[in-house]
């Protein structure tokens, strides 16, 4: 490698430290404010001042406060969710990865912040709307991942047929932890679903 490409390889990976770190700063600020003065009396501009940024500079990181809010639902739980299903192994299938991938992601969900968060996305009509959003998102990631883990799968339907039931009983299992206050952790309740699950399939 030549010295300008290094030179240049390291001034953007400071660059993307510094976006890393300006978009943490934000969600923090953001989730600090909606926990102080509620998340509808929380403005954009509010969130802004107390980053320390310009109102055109949050604009660069998040379209709206509600996008600040659902950056931190489950720590992080979507961001990482294709990672985690791309790193099980092709000799199992597709229902079982999902449900391996999705126990070793449970303990984000279980985070003081975490809860937090969901709460906040549980307060109005429209966060609850983007919540549900985030879901249809998450099946279309795991489906994708499927896809790239199972190429050679004649049937692709099978495949997102597979997404939508393993998020779909992550959705169940976070219900049930909820109506019972975590009184166990999240992961029992993934195993209990994924196991009635397996039982009909």
């Amino acid at each position: 490698m030549s010295e300008t490409n290094a030179v240049s390889d390291q001034t953007e990976s400071l660059r993307e430290r510094k976006r890393r770190e300006t978009h943490d700063r934000l969600a923090q600020t953001g989730l600090k404010l909606f926990i102080e003065n509620g998340f509808e009396a929380t403005t954009l501009d509010a969130i802004a001042a107390e980053a320390g940024i310009s109102r055109r500079t949050y604009f660069y990181y998040f379209k709206s406060k509600e996008d600040v809010l659902l950056a931190q639902a489950g720590s992080g739980f979507s961001q990482a969710l294709r990672a985690a299903m791309l790193g099980e192994a092709t000799d199992q299938t597709p229902i079982k990865a999902a449900r391996q991938c999705l126990l070793k992601l449970a303990s984000r969900y279980e985070t003081q912040e975490s809860i937090i968060v969901d709460q906040l996305l549980r307060s109005t009509e429209a966060l609850r709307a983007r919540k549900e959003a985030l879901f249809v998102d998450m099946e279309r990631t795991m489906y994708e991942a499927m896809t790239e883990l199972w190429p050679q799968q004649v049937q692709q339907e099978s495949l997102r047929v597979a997404a939508m039931m393993a998020i779909g009983t992550l959705r169940l299992a976070l219900d049930k932890w909820r109506e019972e206050e975590a009184r166990h952790p999240l992961a029992e309740y993934l195993v209990r679903y994924f196991t009635h699950l397996e039982g009909c399939l």
